[in-house]
């Protein structure tokens, strides 16, 4: 049976509520400090989990990553493959308005030490059919993605945070790439979102591409079929948007692990990230799959694809 192996970032998320995002110069209260498990990597090995996938995590965390660890046994995830480093354990600062809208600053921590011998215990897990995940918050994405093409098992990027690094990917090993509109532009060097979803079609036609949309949905291209569709979205109230396309891209990757089509995992995914906007912080808000079920069921026409 085919696994998720996930190469990723695991943090600590101090999450700060605040009236509106702080601008340039200016200076906010917020009334109190939670802190979550969180980070791309740990979020979406949960969201796998609890959509029924098999899922073995590889990263790193520090002396304070005691939380981050305990969470993913609790998913039950497999963290023997969790290094743990001195110093710091990765973090995020997170501020979160009243619209459920957030701001984010990452400071890498162990996630920017994963070591050698850690990527290759990695890719030796790796077998005709698994498929492994990467996000852009850990160190050597380029490394990772070249030895694991040289297995039979699938890559899956998703671009986040995207800087300076990723022009220098190999991008056409993936099966499938997974990016926000800001990320598209970047990755594609687009001034819209459309022009880049174009260009990323483009120049990686053997690749799946899913470009997440936010309250507007999602436009994806099947290089299977070699065809494009789009996606509207669930109809939910927002607390906190944190970990919304981290849950997607969990469900997502839960139901291509299981053999299912794109097409036919878009709408389980799509409501796993609409359910993540409707509780706060990130690991916690991540649904249940009994929860996305409930929701395909009230809603059955909101993601035809």
């Amino acid at each position: 049976m085919a696994k998720l192996v996930n190469v990723g970032s695991l943090c600590i998320d101090l999450v700060y509520p605040v009236p509106s995002i702080v601008k340039a110069g200016e200076t906010l209260a917020s009334g109190m400090r939670q802190v979550f498990p969180g980070g791309k990597g740990l979020n979406q090995s949960i969201a796998a989990a609890r959509a029924g996938a098999e899922v073995k995590h590889f990263g790193a965390v520090g002396d304070d990553g005691d939380m981050l660890l305990e969470q993913l046994a609790q998913d039950g995830v497999d963290t023997v493959g969790v290094q743990r480093l001195p110093g710091p354990s990765g973090q995020a600062i997170i501020q979160v308005d009243a619209q459920g809208q957030n701001a984010i600053v990452i400071s890498g921590g162990s996630n920017r030490a994963l070591s050698n011998e850690l990527i290759e215990q990695a890719v030796a897990e790796l077998q005709s059919g698994d498929w492994v995940l990467l996000q852009n918050e850990v160190n050597d994405v380029g490394q990772i993605m070249a030895r694991a093409a040289e297995t039979e098992a699938n890559i899956a990027f998703n671009v986040a945070p995207p800087d300076e690094r990723i022009f220098e990917y190999p991008i056409e090993l993936l099966k499938l790439l997974v990016v926000n509109e800001p990320e598209a532009m970047a990755l594609a060097g687009q001034e819209t979102p459309q022009a880049a979803f174009s260009s990323l079609i483009a120049s990686y036609p053997k690749t799946h591409v899913v470009l997440t949309r936010g309250k507007d949905g999602l436009l994806f291209y099947d290089a299977d079929s070699q065809q494009q569709h789009e996606l509207g979205t669930f109809k939910v109230v927002a607390v906190d948007e944190t970990a919304a396309g981290d849950a997607f891209v969990g469900y997502l990757l839960a139901a291509l692990v299981a053999g299912e089509s794109l097409c036919g995992a878009m709408p389980k995914a799509s409501a796993a990230g609409a359910l993540a906007v409707t509780a706060a912080g990130a690991a916690p808000s991540i649904p249940s799959a009994a929860a996305v079920a409930t929701l395909l069921q009230e809603q059955p026409d909101a993601v035809n694809v």
